[in-house]
């Protein structure tokens, strides 16, 4: 299990607790809340919105699986948490505790101790010029985790996800090592910091398909075995579902439904989750899966259509629909979607009309 962690610091000389919010208390690894992300441009006046206030947490212990297409915003919302990108407004939260918008060298350290990254390539995220030996010895020194000889644990790190003999693989460059081993290597490095929460951003989509199972097990293993907590990034709805005790979808960086895994991908709620549901290939359908209309392309970033972002694609769209962002509607224990289609005055419209989409 962890030690206990030291707080987050504003400044690079002196250590400061920084700011606690007022409701810390809770049983949430992660807050995030009204997370908002511009390229380019100044606030909201301009650039490209690739997190558009978007809100969820992640529970002690628990997997949230984070879904949607390329350019949805996943990959953004996990280095704004990491602090690889700045946040352009909103709140990330570490069990409680307010993460700074300003840090420091001392306090970015303390942060990416608490929370470590799993890439998606495994091959360029590893310095090809060291042996696996010095890429698993260095978070040990940098978090002061060793002291002299860090041998020994950088042994019980390879051996932990699968890589024996230890000292075979130690010695071994990125260049030797299969796509499946270099990710191992991936997950030990993480392992390596103590981390209290991991962001795997698409850990296996570079992976041969045989190989992909295993990988995924192995961080369930060693996901029960130190208690973290996890977010997982995918397009793939199978492998989301696999993993994640909970699913949140992301379309053009505004998230649109969440919910326990099974529920959000067996009986999805939103147009687009349907829309992803239905693309996803089906061996026991034959030829003919099952296909949900759906018009145009993904929008600009940009330049967003007024109101809900999917209006310009969806099948079901209103005229309501343009007139702002809906708001998160309970559809069922703890599923919620963003979708007029589950408002109740326009059920009950639609009711008297005779229609059901």
């Amino acid at each position: 299990m962890n030690p206990s962690q030291t707080p987050l610091s504003t400044n690079s000389a002196q250590p400061q607790p920084s700011p606690l919010s007022q409701t810390t208390s809770g049983p949430n690894t992660l807050d995030i809340v009204n997370l908002r992300k511009v390229f380019g441009g100044r606030g909201k006046g301009g650039g490209v919105v690739a997190v558009n206030d978007v809100t969820f947490s992640i529970r002690r212990g628990e997997v949230l699986g984070l879904v949607g297409e390329s350019g949805s915003g996943k990959s953004t919302i996990a280095r704004l948490i990491a602090r690889l990108y700045q946040p352009t407004s909103g709140e990330i939260r570490l069990n409680g505790e307010v993460v700074p918008h300003k840090l420091g060298g001392r306090g970015l350290r303390q942060l990416r101790r608490r929370v470590q990254m799993i890439f998606q390539d495994p091959y360029a995220s590893l310095n090809p010029l060291h042996p696996v030996s010095y890429t698993l010895a260095r978070p040990l020194k940098i978090h002061r985790l060793a002291r002299g000889n860090t041998d020994p644990q950088v042994r019980v790190l390879l051996e932990r996800v699968g890589l024996t003999p230890a000292l075979t693989y130690a010695a071994k460059r990125p260049f030797e090592l299969s796509g499946g081993q270099r990710q191992r290597v991936g997950i030990a490095r993480a392992l390596a910091a103590q981390p209290e929460l991991i962001l795997a951003d698409e850990p296996t989509s570079a992976l041969d398909v045989s190989i992909r199972l295993d990988v995924m097990n192995l961080m369930l293993d060693l996901k029960d075995q130190e208690g973290l907590s996890m977010l997982f990034i995918t397009h793939d709805l199978a492998g989301a579902r696999y993993m994640s005790d909970r699913v949140a979808v992301l379309y053009a960086g505004t998230l649109v439904e969440i919910g326990p895994a099974v529920q959000v991908i067996d009986q999805p709620q939103h147009p687009y989750t349907q829309l992803l549901k239905s693309a996803a290939p089906k061996p026991d359908a034959g030829l003919t899966p099952d296909h949900i209309e759906a018009r145009g392309e993904v929008p600009d970033l940009s330049t967003l259509p007024p109101g809900c972002p999917f209006e310009p694609r969806c099948p079901y769209a209103m005229r309501e629909c343009k007139d702002g962002l809906p708001r998160m509607y309970d559809v069922g224990g703890e599923h919620q979607a963003r979708c007029l289609l589950h408002d109740p005055a326009i059920k009950a419209r639609q009711a008297v009309a005779g229609y059901a989409p």
